[in-house]
């Protein structure tokens, strides 16, 4: 999905909403930018942002042009840009991949201007409950929280909530993640065959994963 297309209608997704506050010409940093999947919507959305990313691995070559990337491990090495820097962070489902929060937390803090606000996302709890089959059809993984060998727990928003607390961040909301779009095609995919488009769906559906958004006091 292009964001382009939701310039107009941001609440439709839970991200596009979160991006579509940032201020004009702002500076957002995602952390864990993998394939640069979520970069590429931001810049749709709102391609005045100056944007800034890093990984552990990472593809920069499939970021935005113009985007600025720091190859690291959250969990050990700082990030190389100066304290108060970021209008917005962005970190979707990097939580459930680490052994220990602090170094992300801490960091995420420090880059942050007052007033500056994060985004989190992450699977739901419930998701650990959920199959584990994969659908070879399809060509996806299972919808269980460990069909993914990378995940390490399951992290609560609660648990989130406390880190941010911890380091001086204001939780300013928390919910399910969902594009409403593709919630509402479920009612359709529900009689088609198998696909990564209904598998989608169904997450979005289900409400797969949670949010939560925190802000640096002014």
């Amino acid at each position: 999905m292009n964001w382009r297309w939701i310039r107009r209608i941001p609440w439709i997704d839970s991200r596009s909403l979160f991006v579509s506050t940032i201020a004009s010409n702002g500076r957002l940093l995602d952390i864990g930018s993998s394939d640069g999947g979520t970069l590429t919507h931001i810049a749709e959305l709102r391609p005045d942002l100056i944007l800034f990313a890093t990984d552990i691995h990472g593809a920069p070559d499939q970021y935005p042009s113009g985007c600025s990337f720091f190859r690291c491990d959250i969990q050990k090495d700082n990030l190389p840009w100066g304290d108060a820097c970021m209008n917005a962070v962005t970190c979707m489902h990097l939580v459930e991949h680490l052994d220990e929060l602090e170094g992300l937390f801490s960091e995420i803090s420090r880059l942050l201007m007052p007033g500056g606000k994060v985004y989190f996302e992450t699977p739901h709890p419930k998701t650990a409950a959920l199959s584990n089959a994969r659908d070879r059809a399809a060509d996806t993984s299972g919808m269980s929280f460990y069909s993914d060998p990378t995940h390490k727990a399951p992290v609560p928003v609660e648990q989130i909530s406390s880190c941010c607390s911890k380091h001086g961040l204001t939780v300013l909301r928390t919910g399910t993640a969902r594009n409403l779009l593709f919630a509402a095609a479920q009612l359709l995919y529900v009689f088609l065959p198998p696909s990564r488009q209904k598998f989608t769906a169904k997450r979005h559906w289900i409400g797969w994963s949670v949010f939560l958004v925190a802000q640096r006091p002014e």
